[in-house]
């Protein structure tokens, strides 16, 4: 049986990761393909619980190195139990967010050492990669006016994360497009401005998909 392509998705906070990554697993399910779609931190009974643990405000937040022990715990247990055997079954796995993000946020943003994190990462992840990255960028203003218009038609309020500080958001964004630069045969930097649907054909592009495969909006 053919393995299964392991594709995800990254950026920083407001850059349409979630939309995109259901949009794809739509257009993909429309060509046939069968996709398991999943989330960082999330994915599993364990890792949602230490979801809460990351994004929930507490009298105890964890420190530094604590918001990175459970990130890898989370993807480790996401890795063993969901995405290798999808990935071994021939199955498509689209994930918002893996390895990348945390030498984003805890590298570039909260300044960890990115050597250690490689080896806490390959550890975590048994040695696993994406074949594909997909990073959608969009200019700090754009994000911050969606993460406010998230807020307001969610009534939800920005978390510990998002709310770090324009500083630790412009090293994640530096993080992000200087990693793509070393990797370019495995991050391909999408331009996330403009509509959805707009956002979704450049990414199906990148991908190599059949473009005779509707959109979303044309769907």
């Amino acid at each position: 049986m053919t393995r299964g392509r392991f594709i995800t998705f990254e950026g920083g906070e407001g850059c349409g990761k979630s939309t995109q990554v259901r949009r794809l697993a739509a257009r993909l399910e429309r060509a046939g393909v069968e996709a398991v779609l999943t989330r960082e931190p999330g994915g599993t009974r364990l890792a949602e619980l230490i979801r809460s643990l990351l994004k929930d405000e507490q009298d105890d937040p964890p420190c530094d190195r604590s918001e990175l022990l459970l990130f890898l715990a989370a993807r480790a247990q996401l890795v063993r139990n969901v995405i290798r055997p999808a990935l071994d079954a021939g199955r498509w796995v689209l994930s918002d967010r893996f390895s990348d993000s945390t030498f984003a946020y805890q590298g570039y943003g909260r300044g960890l050492p990115i050597d250690f994190l490689r080896l806490a990462n390959d550890f975590a992840c048994d040695g696993l990669r994406p074949d594909r990255t997909i990073l959608l960028d969009v200019p700090p203003e754009t994000a911050r006016e969606r993460m406010r218009a998230r807020e307001r038609a969610t009534s939800v309020a920005a978390d510990r994360i998002e709310r770090a500080g324009d500083g630790f958001h412009a090293r994640l964004r530096a993080g992000f497009l200087e990693m793509a630069a070393r990797e370019p045969e495995r991050i391909v930097t999408i331009d996330a401005s403009g509509t959805p649907g707009e956002v979704e054909a450049r990414i199906a592009s990148a991908l190599g998909l059949d473009a005779d495969v509707p959109s979303a909006t044309e769907a």
